[in-house]
């Protein structure tokens, strides 16, 4: 899982009397999530590619091998399905995905993590 600078990732939560229950957040394998983005859903499916300075709201459901196009606000209870792409705001069904867009997202997080470069102790990230 790639997450981008400024992002955040927060669990789905309910409010009953007066008390908030959170409801866990299951992540797949080789995600990415742009920078700037908000995450509040239920469900990340494998191979998903989130772009920059989205809003994916609570209790979404993002299937496997999935594209949120950059800038997509995503309303609550959206479901996407696999191998589809959303985008726009609201969010919204825009086009299929080919069956190798599994393999070229493994491709493309696994790329973005070679490239990962850890900050030292007391270093601060460039501008």
């Amino acid at each position: 899982v790639i997450i981008g600078d400024g992002s955040v990732l927060r669990p789905s939560y309910k409010k009953y009397k007066g008390n908030f229950a959170f409801f866990p957040m299951t992540i797949g394998d080789y995600v990415t999530v742009g920078p700037r983005t908000i995450v509040s859903a239920a469900q990340i499916g494998a191979c998903v590619d989130i772009g920059e300075d989205c809003v994916i709201s609570k209790r979404c459901i993002i299937k496997e091998n999935s594209v949120i196009l950059p800038g997509t606000v995503l309303p609550p209870d959206t479901v996407v399905p696999p191998l589809t792409v959303f985008g726009g705001s609201p969010g919204q069904y825009l086009g299929d995905l080919p069956e190798s867009t599994q393999v070229l997202q493994k491709q493309n997080a696994m790329l973005q993590y070679k490239r990962f470069i850890p900050l030292a102790k007391g270093q601060t990230p460039p501008e």
